[in-house]
């Protein structure tokens, strides 16, 4: 009895993993997380691309999953996607990038975001489901 209870368990766990993993993945307009973990080494805060310029990371990210909006600013590159912003920056190893939730990232670097929509505004719908409604 207590096996059987243990595999649905374990089985429950692991697809809720699969379900989440696939939630987050964002679709079309997501952060390509999986494939910016399969290139570059994650550090722990965030990913090091070494010997390779913010510009260069980003044009590559760009080109494997296109932005809704790329902004430059004091040699750091930001990629929009529908609720993420990826911030990648120099480093003394090449560059750094990060993955963080849209709203904050918005409100951290907003003086180098000056064209792109407010979150906080009522006209903000941010691009994740229900979008446009």
């Amino acid at each position: 009895m207590k096996s059987a209870r243990l595999t649905r368990a374990a089985v429950a766990a692991v697809l809720a993993a699969a379900l989440f993993t696939a939630c987050s993945s964002g679709g079309d307009n997501g952060v390509p997380r999986g494939w910016i973990d399969d290139e570059y080494s994650d550090n722990g805060s965030g990913w090091l691309a070494p010997s390779s310029t913010p510009d260069s990371v980003a044009e590559a990210i760009h080109g494997h999953r296109r932005a809704l909006d790329r902004a430059t600013g004091d040699g750091v590159e930001f990629l929009r996607y529908a609720d993420d912003l990826v911030t990648v920056s120099p480093d003394r190893k090449g560059s750094r990038i990060e993955i963080e939730d849209y709203r904050n990232g918005y409100h951290r670097h907003s003086q180098y975001l000056t064209n792109w929509p407010d979150p906080d505004s009522e006209s903000f719908r941010g691009g994740g489901p229900g979008e446009g409604k």
